[in-house]
């Protein structure tokens, strides 16, 4: 079993700088795509950014976060990073990691196995 532990939450003030880490604990193979999704209440899961296998390394964003936000992996610390920069208050959610164990992209939260619990982020302005 892929636990996955969420780390480096918090809040900041707007166009401040916050890098959240993903660690995995347990098999986690390297063509894993690890991706980034946050929630507000009452809402769903969007997708932020994804990183795929460390052979490929192909990183992609949302919208909303392109330029912003820069997706990294650690493989020898099984640990993929969220460097976020030029923070907005839109930015305020609730960041989910999460695991497909599958080698290709997919930025639809129904197709990922393995989820963290969550890591608050608030942007104020």
């Amino acid at each position: 079993q892929v636990q996955l532990l969420e780390s480096g939450g918090g809040s900041v003030q707007a166009e401040g700088s916050l890098r959240l880490s993903c660690q995995a604990s347990g098999r986690a193979p390297s063509w894993f795509t690890v991706a980034w999704f946050r929630q507000t209440l009452g809402q769903g899961r969007d997708f932020v950014a994804a990183i795929t296998r460390i052979t490929s390394n192909e990183r992609y964003y949302a919208p909303s976060v392109e330029g912003r936000f820069t997706i990294s992996r650690d493989s020898a610390k099984n640990t993929v990073y969220l460097q976020m920069n030029s923070l907005k208050p839109e930015d305020t959610a609730v960041y989910y990691c999460a695991a497909d164990s599958s080698a290709s992209y997919s930025n639809s939260p129904v197709d990922y196995d393995y989820w963290g619990q969550g890591i608050q982020v608030t942007v104020s302005s």
